[in-house]
């Protein structure tokens, strides 16, 4: 009878999960009834000393690999043990069990070929915080596909899975990857050898790629070395297809009509995120997960904010209609009252008569005015309310134009201006953030804004923090209203570090002033910012009244 495979002690080996080129998966049980899953790597370890240059890398990529769980992540699997298995002399690392299904088992039956627009932006979502967390301790994952990212039924979050590739060294990397690798997920400059940051954001636009059309941009058609062969230079040379005529094509049946033209309507940024996310060359590419991270978060919360204009807003609106119609009606109502005292008294003497009609005129013409407002409010809000209504029937994101100070700008100041504006939108925050601060300085309120603002997101150091708040401080008291409301969120949720973190506020200490906070959303809303009055509406949930 053959000897069954131990890892190590206190670990029952319950059986192969999966096994290629980079290693096997065990399903474990460790004493106590904990599972896990046990990634087993190839390369044998003969002497657990620094002789063997193997052990001495393992050692080295598994203390890098120990950070990932020092800060818990939702999106990341937690790594629970690793060693040299008791059989074989593999190396091995140990991690929780994630129970659900894969992203690849999410494409096939009995589920629907392709992922919604609305699972698709979860996915982006949360994949993203996944890279950003592993990126800002500099560990990189080696591997990202999308059977490498699973659905935990008990939580409803997608993780990411499997660190085998990122404790190999270098040249088992490359090795490994040569023959057997999930090509069709690989980065061109991946086939040169060569793993950055950059390269994990070329396969995280394959999996949503993938996600929105049922296929990845370049599939294998077998894994002979011809096919391979043909993958590798389709990634190296090749333009990306065209994702919404594939989409198109892969539209299942069942759906009903109305549900296939909302599912056309890909959000513009998400499409231009995963176009940057496939360029060709690593540096047109987000640099790192943080930056990506940041850019889905910033257009997630332009998107909600429009989202808010739908039919819980359209009844407010049509309730605040009502109110002011009545009161109209009893203001036209006031005015009639005020017609027949005049006629009653109609035999006052000439003087006396005259005064009090001036009197009822000028009572009259407020009246009339305050009809005339009321009726004027009524109708910005619906045309406020139908033009927000038109961007969400577009489905397509746009950066909303903001009133600012008025203080005149050079040509100079312009252009840098509008240069930096366009690499916040296209995502090279770094380069815009640089612009941003040398306009800053010079006390335009937009860039006060801007350079505060991007500073304050995803960073940690404190005398950073606190320049961040003081540039945001100066555009408030400038009147810049998206400055309001970026305050007034800091403030009001300062206590709520996972909203701030959803937000994209990872790192710095906010002061909680609820108080303060409430104010300058209030302050934002009544100036005309939607995203503001969303947050009201959040604020409003959390404490239960305003």
């Amino acid at each position: 009878m053959a000897k069954v495979f131990t890892i190590t002690e206190g670990v029952e080996n319950l059986g192969a999960l999966k096994s290629g080129g980079q290693g096997s998966v065990f399903k474990g049980k460790r004493i106590g009834e904990i599972i896990t899953a046990i990634k087993i790597l190839p390369t044998p370890i003969f002497s657990e000393t620094g002789d063997d240059k193997n052990f001495t890398s393992f050692q080295n990529e598994v203390q890098k690999l120990k950070k990932v769980n020092e800060d818990p992540n939702p999106n990341v699997v937690t790594i629970t043990n690793s060693g040299i298995t008791e059989s074989g002399n593999f190396p091995f690392i140990e991690m929780e069990y994630i129970e659900g299904p894969d992203l690849a088992e999410l494409l096939k039956p009995p589920h629907a070929p392709i992922f919604t627009i609305k699972e698709t932006l979860k996915v982006a979502e949360q994949l993203s915080n996944a890279l950003a967390h592993c990126h800002k301790v500099e560990v990189k994952h080696g591997d990202i596909k999308s059977n490498n990212v699973k659905f935990n039924i008990h939580n409803g979050n997608y993780i990411l899975l499997d660190f085998g590739l990122s404790v190999m060294s270098d040249e088992q990397r490359r090795t490994s990857l040569r023959q057997a690798g999930a090509i069709e997920f690989m980065a061109p400059e991946q086939f040169e050898g060569h793993l950055y940051y950059e390269s994990e954001i070329y396969s995280f636009g394959v999996i949503i790629f993938e996600l929105l059309c049922g296929t990845v941009p370049f599939p294998l058609a077998d894994n002979g070395e011809t096919a391979r062969n043909a993958v590798m230079v389709s990634h190296l040379e090749n333009g990306v297809p065209n994702l919404l005529s594939i989409r198109q094509e892969q539209l299942p049946e069942d759906w009903p009509g109305e549900k296939k033209k909302e599912e056309m309507q890909v959000p513009e940024w998400l499409l231009s995120m995963i176009y940057k996310c496939l360029e060709k060359k690593p540096a047109d590419r987000f640099s790192n997960g943080m930056m990506l991270q940041e850019y889905i978060v910033r257009n997630s919360i332009l998107a909600a904010s429009n989202l808010e204009w739908g039919t819980e807003r359209l009844v407010k609106v049509e309730q605040e209609n009502d109110r002011l119609a009545k009161e109209n009606r009893a203001l036209l109502d006031q005015i009639a009252d005020l017609e027949k005292i005049n006629l009653r008294h109609a035999h006052l003497s000439g003087i006396q008569y005259q005064r009090k009609k001036r009197m009822s005129a000028g009572v009259r013409a407020a009246l009339i005015a305050g009809c005339l407002v009321a009726i004027l409010a009524v109708a910005a809000i619906f045309i406020n309310a139908f033009s927000k209504n038109k961007e969400v029937e577009s489905n397509t994101v746009s950066t909303p134009i903001v009133r600012t100070a008025n203080i005149p700008l050079t040509p100079e100041q312009n252009f840098q201006l509008g240069n930096a504006r366009t690499l916040l939108t296209t995502g090279r925050l770094s380069e815009a953030r640089v612009i941003f601060r040398s306009l800053a300085v010079q006390d335009i309120p937009e860039a006060m804004y801007e350079y505060g603002n991007l500073t304050l997101l995803n960073n940690d150091d404190p005398e950073n923090c606190a320049e961040g708040m003081t540039y945001l401080n100066r555009a408030i008291s400038k009147g810049y209203i998206p400055a309001k409301r970026t305050a007034g969120l800091l403030f009001a949720f300062a206590a709520d570090t996972l909203a701030l973190k959803q937000k994209g506020y990872f790192g710095c200490v906010f002061n909680v002033d609820v108080k303060r906070g409430a104010k300058l959303l209030m302050e934002a809303t009544m100036q005309g910012d939607s995203t503001a009055s969303t947050l009201l509406d959040e604020l409003n949930i959390k404490y239960g009244s305003r």
